[in-house]
């Protein structure tokens, strides 16, 4: 007997949406911004903000722009947490000594998402790279680390035969790297982060020039990585 799925929650799904616009955004956000981003009315868009905003999940600016709140990111800490907890400190330390931001990705759907992220104390620039940041899993360095960890046949239906190959041949070394695949002029360097029992996820480091070679910042994310697989028992 097949058992019928029950009808989704289109106010539910577009209060979510909401979420990942601000997410993505990289700045605060009008209303008319967000009603023609979902292709809603402004006054549904209103409506729903006002609910979002009474659980802490967005605030608005003295200018009325809408960016999250602060109870997201109560909620994010949540998120494997005990990843998180073994995670920061290593990427606390790559950040300072490479003196670029160092995050950790995780699988999402078809999608890459960054879960914590580190900027270095003392950099003159540094680029940000905010938690909840998501983009396809099929570009960037992160996200094609991660696909190395997830079986072929679920992968996303876009990839190709041409990434196939460049994970695959990537793979074999150990580490990914990517320039202009997310956003123009960054570069970024990954490795995967396998952990029995998870789902796949990775290291990265995102910048715009630096005077290590992507080699050596991916021996470096190797080595954190050991050690938040020794921490979990991966």
């Amino acid at each position: 007997m097949t058992e019928e799925r029950a009808p989704a929650s289109q106010t539910l799904s577009r209060g979510i949406r909401i979420l990942e616009v601000l997410a993505d955004a990289r700045e605060p956000l009008t209303i008319d911004e967000i009603a023609r981003r979902l292709d809603v009315h402004r006054s549904v868009a209103y409506r729903l903000l006002r609910t979002l905003e009474d659980h802490g999940l967005i605030a608005r600016d003295a200018n009325g722009h809408i960016a999250l709140g602060a109870r997201m990111a109560a909620l994010a800490a949540g998120v494997a947490h005990d990843l998180q907890a073994e995670a920061l400190p290593e990427l606390t330390d790559v950040a300072n000594e490479l003196g670029m931001t160092c995050f950790l990705s995780v699988l999402d759907h078809d999608e890459c998402v960054t879960l914590a992220s580190v900027e270095p104390r003392h950099a003159v620039a540094s680029v940000a790279q905010r938690p909840g940041t998501r983009h396809p899993v099929t570009r960037g360095a992160p996200g094609k680390a991660i696909l190395s960890l997830v079986p072929g046949a679920s992968w996303p239906s876009g990839a190709d035969a041409h990434l196939r190959d460049e994970v695959t041949d990537a793979a074999t070394r150990g580490w990914f790297e990517s320039h202009d695949e997310v956003i123009p002029s960054l570069r970024a360097v990954a490795v995967p982060l396998a952990i029995r029992g998870r789902g796949a996820a990775a290291i990265a480091v995102v910048y715009l020039a630096s005077p290590h070679a992507p080699a050596e910042i991916a021996a470096r994310l190797a080595r954190s990585a050991g050690v938040i697989r020794a921490a979990l028992g991966g």
